[in-house]
């Protein structure tokens, strides 16, 4: 979730003093045993991870359908409603009992979400006038036979009465559930009040599965607010009743358009979705006639279905301006772009581009990495920063221009990691964050001729702040990271990561290739973080472990300089000896731009193995004439901590 990250990241770029900034004691040093290792997986591979990365022949993972019927009461804010579970056991071991979480339970304020917020306060604090959380009444058995059940603050277990058999067992039970919604709810759920109605964005709303898998068994952590979700994959079904006067959008299908649009919106829908330019279906101006609903009715109900996805999230109003447009997806396919928001901001330099914007940043991720799963993606305008669900994102309602181009493909972006690669967010930030933040990038050169590219950082600021004194290890459980550290460690720098893969260690190609290779082997799967490397070092060819030592578990600086320029035989046109240096802990292929006194300019690179021998290299750059100045990373894309080493000049007086 959450562009704003990175728009803090540079903020506080520019804040930080250098001393925060300045290299830690055991992140110098370069060590070529500690760097090349020969042994790094934690574990060998087997029929369920294969050692190449995939999912083994072997593999497994339990499954989660939902059928979910509940009311949203303007008056007092309430949800209230159930759920019917359909489990699947598939893992090769009988369960006695299952876990299931209650995210709402995190508004109480006897949780300890509350409990571990800081006196300050911050973007995941809950309001202290309001006492939230689940009002559970019943856990039935199909058939209407009580479960014994226990709440542990966001967890609850569900005792089964006979076990529940591996290999395709089935358990349903269904749970009433009642919540009031939070005006803001930890800038990931809650409601806006606007000239014309209030906003609901409605999300972590239902008791959702924990995951049970072949690494930690049940995945039970507690919901605290800065980690995120870990969930199931399964078909859900479920009907909001509303107030007739409100407009409903949510993730996957729309069953019943008939039911809940008047004749002319149906139409408006049918054009949209053959449109490429967006189609109104409710315009600013009809947000106030009671025409634009349906008559005759005070509520209406409305049916959504989402195949294979592991949440769904709506979102409700009276308020809601209402357009949508074409996409186009790879093979031929089509989806629906659509974008609903309060006429408050309902304008070319705002939300009035939403659509286009969600249109050009899927039609992006669909070729780039694998098409788009979901028959509708929605962008909803409220008081959420940003916050992503399958086939629908809240970003805020007041973001503009490029600002709303950013968080528009950010939150998307998100409906790849971890929508469709479904990898653990509540315990690695950097699999979803990070990724998404890298394509991001990609996204942003490629929208109408890079409109909102803002073009590639200060990689030598990036350098000193990435790997400062109070900077932690990306490699960490997104609760325990410093919340000014988030921003970094979960997006900015893992992301770089890929792309220093991508431009300066694989190139292009080869990093393209192996990153959509591992996108489509573990979609709506659950991988790990070795499993992402061991895909990618398979799949490129390349033995990595060395920048994932470094770079993701490690805060391995990088330092790298030009220690000195002679001659062979003292004669340049014979060769110039250059000597280089590696003083950071983490070794990083070289690239150096060399100008000659003839005039003549080249590059030349040396692979990430010279620094296998030690911290110093020499080699013979093939000039013929003296050389005017050696340049190490001409093009400022590494994060190096020092650059005054970085070049040289016959001038120098090195």
């Amino acid at each position: 979730m959450k562009k704003i990250y990175l728009i803090a990241c540079g903020l506080l770029l520019a804040a930080v003093p250098f001393s925060v900034m300045a290299q830690t004691k055991d992140s110098i040093g370069f060590d070529p045993h500690q760097a090349f290792a020969p042994d790094f997986y934690p574990y060998l591979g087997d029929n369920i991870r294969a050692a190449d990365g995939t999912p083994g022949p072997d593999y497994w993972q339990n499954r989660a359908d939902y059928n979910i019927a509940v009311t949203l009461d303007d008056q007092q804010h309430r949800v209230t409603g159930k759920v019917t579970v359909t489990y699947t056991n598939n893992s090769p071991q009988n369960l006695s009992f299952l876990w299931l979480q209650l995210d709402q339970n995190i508004y109480a304020q006897s949780s300890r979400g509350v409990a571990t917020t800081t006196l300050s306060g911050g973007r995941w604090a809950n309001a202290k006038d309001f006492d939230g959380g689940y009002t559970i009444k019943d856990v039935l058995l199909e058939g209407g036979k009580a479960l014994s059940h226990s709440i542990t603050d966001s967890r609850m277990r569900v005792n089964l009465p006979t076990t529940l058999k591996a290999k395709g067992g089935k358990v349903s039970f269904s749970i009433d559930f009642a919540y009031t919604v939070p005006e803001y709810g930890t800038d990931r759920t809650g409601r806006l009040n606007t000239k014309n109605g209030w906003i609901y964005e409605i999300a972590q709303w239902y008791p959702r599965m924990c995951v049970y898998d072949n690494v930690e068994g049940w995945n039970t952590l507690p919901y605290l607010g800065q980690g995120e979700f870990y969930l199931e994959y399964g078909d859900i079904t479920y009907a909001v009743t509303v107030p007739a006067s409100h407009i409903v959008v949510g993730s996957g299908e729309l069953l019943n358009p008939q039911d809940v649009l008047t004749a002319e919106q149906q139409k408006h829908w049918k054009a949209a979705t053959a449109s490429d330019k967006t189609v109104m279906l409710r315009s600013a101006a009809e947000v106030t006639q009671a025409s634009s609903r349906p008559s005759g009715k005070t509520q209406l109900t409305w049916k959504f279905k989402c195949i294979n996805t592991r949440d769904v999230a709506f979102a409700s109003s009276k308020a809601f301006v209402w357009d949508a447009a074409k996409m186009n997806l790879p093979g031929g396919k089509t989806a629906l772009a659509m974008s609903a928001y309060p006429a408050e901001v309902a304008n070319d330099s705002a939300w009035g581009r939403s659509t286009e914007y969600v249109k050009g940043a899927i039609e992006y991720y669909s070729k780039y990495l694998y098409p788009f799963s979901y028959p509708v993606a929605t962008n909803v305008a409220g008081n959420i920063a940003g916050m992503e669900y399958p086939g629908i994102v809240f970003c805020g309602w007041k973001a503009t221009k490029g600002g709303l181009w950013g968080v528009t493909s950010h939150e998307f972006g998100h409906n790849w990691f971890p929508m469709i690669v479904g990898s653990n967010e509540r315990k690695y930030p950097w699999m979803d964050e990070g990724f998404n933040t890298f394509i991001n990038s990609m996204a942003d050169k490629a929208f109408n001729n890079g409109e909102y590219d803002g073009g590639h950082m200060n990689a030598d600021m990036l350098g000193r702040y990435f790997f400062g004194d109070k900077m932690e290890n990306i490699y960490n459980v997104p609760d325990v990271i410093q919340p000014q550290n988030l921003g970094i460690l979960a997006y900015l720098k893992p992301g770089y990561g890929l792309q220093l893969l991508r431009e300066n260690i694989l190139g292009p190609e080869r990093f393209d290739s192996a990153f959509s290779y591992y996108v489509h082997e573990w979609a709506f799967k659950h991988p790990t973080p070795y499993d992402f490397f061991r895909c990618i070092e398979n799949y490129s060819g390349e033995t990595l472990d060395w920048f994932w030592r470094g770079w993701y578990l490690n805060k391995w600086s990088i330092d790298q300089g030009i220690k000195s320029v002679a001659y062979v035989d003292n004669d340049p046109a014979k060769g110039a000896i250059i000597t280089v240096n590696n003083f950071g802990k983490l070794p990083m292929p070289v690239t150096m731009e060399i100008k000659e006194a003839n005039g003549k300019t080249g590059r030349t690179t040396l692979p990430v193995e010279v620094w296998q021998k030690g911290g110093e290299w020499k080699f013979i750059y093939k000039s013929t004439s003296k050389l005017q100045e050696v340049k190490l990373d001409p093009d400022k894309r590494v994060p190096d901590v020092n650059a005054s080493n970085n070049s040289w000049s016959d001038k120098a007086g090195f």
